[in-house]
């Protein structure tokens, strides 16, 4: 079992011109230079960036589905390793509601995980085939009220990774907590980020 080190990468606009911040999180085995290339689809010229790495490219070791003891302590240092990224936002001047995620697959999973946990008025939120995670879930985990922030889920319909029926348990604990939850499901979808995907993120949470 691993802790993540504090690799983030930060890059975009210059913290004093930013807008907003955006934190994104790679899916297991890629990295924070990969999930960085989504920079050109998405409407984020205007933003400060912040990537971080997860230590082996893996944010946890088993399946978001395993029971959270089993994939600690990895989640837990996940989960503190992105406090430390909006502690750093923070200190630019960049509020909660200036703040936004976007993951895929299992950073989509720790992106839902964390919000959830922490929830407030965000600027939004976009999880490329992501659920909540455990093997069930855990609602003395989740705290706060989102107060309306637009929080998009894609995926596709018979993901190998990601099923339906915990993608539809996450839309109705986050729209418990005030979430403006839209979520799109695709048929036959690949595991992986689609241009209409980038396209429905841009209309739905970045504009």
């Amino acid at each position: 079992m691993y802790t993540h080190e504090k690799q983030i990468i930060q890059t975009g606009k210059l913290a004093a011109h930013a807008k907003k911040a955006v934190v994104l999180l790679h899916g297991r085995g890629s990295t924070a230079q990969g999930i960085l290339s989504l920079q050109r689809h998405l409407h984020v010229e205007d933003a400060l960036l912040f990537a971080p790495q997860a230590t082996n490219n893996s944010w946890y070791p088993y399946s978001f589905l395993a029971p959270v003891a089993n994939n600690q302590p990895a989640l837990d240092s996940g989960l503190a390793l992105l406090d430390e990224v909006v502690a750093e936002a923070a200190g630019h001047g960049i509020t909660p509601d200036q703040l936004y995620f976007v993951g895929f697959s299992q950073g989509a999973c720790l992106t839902l995980e964390y919000v959830a946990r922490r929830a407030k008025r965000y600027g939004g939120v976009i999880a490329f085939t992501g659920g909540l995670i455990g093997e069930t879930l855990n609602m003395a985990n989740y705290q706060g009220n989102f107060d309306g922030t637009p929080i998009l889920i894609t995926a596709g319909d018979n993901d190998p990774h990601v099923p339906l029926y915990r993608i539809g348990e996450s839309v109705v604990v986050l729209r418990e907590m005030g979430a403006d939850v839209k979520m799109e499901i695709y048929p036959q979808k690949p595991h992986s980020i689609s241009a209409d995907e980038t396209l429905l993120a841009n209309e739905f949470v970045l504009t």
